[in-house]
């Protein structure tokens, strides 16, 4: 089911980014390691969900007609944080503990204690399950609520995946919505040498979703109008958006290797990594 669709200027989701990628850096710093590869490949797209397409209401995180989102990758919720705080689910200063003792805010995301969290996540695999739930849910009792699910093209090996993705159609779940950052990074390595399931396109479409490439996925134009098209203009079946990224993106000593999926930087490569992601991406 189609929504109204936020008319926010591309340089503003464009400072929401750079907030993103800010935030994991600082986030880091106080944790002391942190998924800077997968956080920083998500970046946009968190901007143009949050910003200009979900329908949420930070007064009321609970609100039945909301959209949901879902975290495959839940270890980069260090990138969600910034958003739901900047939103006004909690307070910012939410931020400035995460993963320290009695903190909210953890690896993963808990339901339970984040607001703005849909469902909390650990174990890779399990959200398009989830969401498939959600978006049947929704569909039986004539909600306009959406329901998306952001995965990682390493959790494409995941069995569950692809049990829930034979469900889906069965069910008509045009309002569902998978995204798969296709980044190429693992934490052992570059998913294709670690266990190669391209070509992703051809599997989708063959467990019968509609698939929408693309193939920038720092490209606000292009990523923008990819989940438009996914969640505004359903066909009767799940889409999922095949959307290529960088691992590390906007950080030129990290994009590209698998080795930055976790780290930690130190005060002068933090330095440098702030500097580049103030400058933006090129």
């Amino acid at each position: 089911m189609s929504r109204d669709v936020r008319n926010v200027d591309k340089s503003i989701l464009a400072e929401k980014a750079k907030m993103i990628r800010r935030d994991v850096v600082e986030q880091t710093d106080v944790c002391g390691s942190g998924h800077y590869g997968s956080a920083f490949s998500i970046a946009e797209i968190l901007a143009v969900l949050y910003y200009q397409l979900m329908h949420v209401r930070p007064d009321a995180p609970t609100w039945e007609d909301r959209d949901r989102f879902t975290m495959g990758k839940g270890h980069a919720a260090i990138a969600l944080y910034p958003v739901l705080a900047d939103l006004g689910f909690f307070d910012r200063s939410w931020l400035d503990n995460y993963t320290r003792l009695n903190s909210p805010l953890g690896d993963h995301p808990d339901m339970r204690k984040v607001p703005g969290a849909d469902f909390s996540s650990g174990s890779i695999g399990h959200n398009l399950s989830v969401s498939v739930g959600m978006a049947l849910g929704a569909k039986r009792n004539g909600s306009p609520a959406r329901a998306i699910c952001l995965m990682g093209d390493g959790e494409m090996t995941e069995g569950q995946v692809w049990e829930a993705a034979v469900s889906a159609p069965n069910f008509g779940l045009d309002n569902l919505v998978g995204i798969v950052d296709i980044n190429k990074a693992g934490s052992d390595g570059y998913t294709a040498d670690i266990m190669d399931t391209r070509p992703l396109a051809d599997k989708w479409q063959a467990f019968g979703w509609r698939v929408i490439p693309l193939a920038d996925g720092h490209d606000l134009d292009q990523v923008s109008n990819a989940l438009n098209d996914a969640l505004n203009r359903p066909d009767g079946r799940p889409t999922v958006v095949l959307a290529d990224t960088v691992a590390g993106k906007g950080v030129s000593f990290m994009e590209g290797y698998w080795q930055w999926h976790l780290g930690f930087l130190g005060p002068k490569d933090k330095e440098r990594a702030l500097a580049e992601i103030e400058k933006g991406l090129n």
